[in-house]
């Protein structure tokens, strides 16, 4: 569990430099160049995804079961996930009427994802993983608004919907794939128990 929670700190924790001090990142990227941030944050992060990979896979089986949700709790947590899936997609591609409308897609993504993970599981090292990023993701969305100066919108450009059809395509393909092999063959957990 241990491993866990320190690539928890690390990623997240590096995640949320720009929620708690903004001025320090930009400070770095003034006096010595964007690179000079990228590079450790890059490193502090990819550091703190493995450990969270190597982590929650040991602590899975380890952790004790805090609660065990519904049967029915899967199929809320199977549609959660498509719409995960099309944000995250809504994120990757030019912008259409969609990523105005979510204005930060990927931070909507992964609130989807963690609370759809939270009804799903109750072990310990879920509740850990998925309620940190749901935590995470929710200040970070906070914070992003915090930053804009006092009276102004977030104007996010708006594009044609075919993006919009792309993106929606694309996060349906992912979700497919994940349904199908991808989540059993990259985690260990096939999605449906039929």
């Amino acid at each position: 569990m241990l491993i866990l929670i320190l690539g928890l700190i690390l990623f997240l924790g590096v995640h949320s430099v720009r929620i708690v001090a903004p001025e320090f990142r930009d400070r770095i990227i003034e006096s010595r160049g964007e690179n000079a941030w990228k590079g450790p944050y890059s490193l502090v992060s990819l550091a703190g995804f493995v450990l969270i990979i190597w982590g929650f896979s040991m602590a899975r089986y380890e952790g004790p079961i805090l609660y065990s949700p519904p049967a029915w709790m899967s199929h809320i947590t199977l549609f959660l996930m498509l719409l995960s899936f099309i944000s995250l997609a809504v994120y990757g591609v030019p912008a259409g009427r969609l990523k105005a409308a979510l204005k930060h897609p990927m931070l909507v993504a992964i609130k989807l994802w963690a609370l759809g993970h939270l009804l799903a599981n109750g072990d310990l090292a879920s509740v850990l993983l998925f309620g940190s990023f749901l935590i995470w993701a929710v200040f970070d969305r906070i914070s992003v608004k915090r930053r804009l100066p006092e009276g102004q919108s977030e104007d996010i450009e708006t594009g044609p919907v075919r993006n919009d059809v792309i993106a929606i395509v694309a996060g349906l393909v992912i979700y497919i794939l994940f349904i199908w092999r991808l989540h059993e063959w990259l985690f260990g957990v096939p999605p449906l128990i039929l």
